[in-house]
């Protein structure tokens, strides 16, 4: 069995499916998702029902909140917020507001934790603040926090590696770090597949026992473009 994990898909459909077919993902594999699947690119929807097609399919497939779920959440609920949803996402769910997406998806989001720990690895979306001393207590972090590398606890960690998503980062940023764990032992996985900045539109996929990065040059602004 492999562990695969990605992170920030934003709604990069194509671009996932391919990514799964290059890594050729079979149901003997665990992947892990941390967040971010929606906004952005133009498949917020689709990308959602995609997971539940591979879990109802056999797929062993865990999901984290990132911090654009939350953001959906907290526009949602009838209470203050700062935040929009991503008009690319709203018009994938077919809807003017927020509040007209379909409840299933809103009790998805909501169900979604901040965290996952494995044999090896802490997985979250954007990190752990070490200001704490339990970073797992502070979720507000686990999905927000960035620049939080270099405060990285290694006592605390006992021998642990966090993987994560959530600061776009350079395809060859991305592959020195694997490099560097001894020093950081984190690794960012977000390859800004919606972003256009040279290195970056791309989706990865990281074997979190072969410690190997798999990319696939995001699909979607191609096809935008050929319109």
């Amino acid at each position: 069995m492999r562990r695969i994990a990605i992170s920030d898909i934003h709604g990069c459909l194509d671009s996932f499916k391919a990514l799964l077919q290059k890594i050729e993902l079979t149901t003997a594999d665990a992947l892990f998702l941390l967040g971010d699947y929606i906004d952005k690119g133009p498949y917020s929807k689709e990308v959602i029902d995609y997971i539940w097609h591979l879990q109802e399919t056999g797929y062993t497939v865990h999901c984290l909140l990132g911090n654009h779920e939350q953001m959906l959440l907290e526009e949602y609920h009838p209470r203050e917020s700062i935040y929009k949803v991503y008009p690319e996402a709203l018009r994938s769910f077919e809807v003017q507001h927020v509040r007209e997406i379909p409840e299933k998806y809103i009790g998805w989001m909501e169900e979604l934790d901040s965290y996952l720990e494995i044999e090896g690895y802490i997985l979250v979306h954007a990190g752990l603040s070490f200001e704490n001393a339990n970073p797992l207590a502070d979720t507000k972090s686990m999905i927000w926090i960035r620049n939080w590398q270099d405060s990285i606890n290694k006592e605390w960690l006992a021998g642990r590696k966090i993987v994560h998503g959530h600061t776009p980062l350079h395809k060859e940023k991305i592959i020195k770090s694997l490099s560097k764990l001894e020093e950081t032992p984190a690794i960012n996985i977000d390859g800004g597949c919606w972003f256009t900045y040279e290195g970056m539109g791309n989706l990865c996929a990281l074997d979190l026992d072969e410690l190997t990065v798999t990319f696939q040059e995001r699909l979607e602004v191609m096809a935008i473009k050929k319109k």
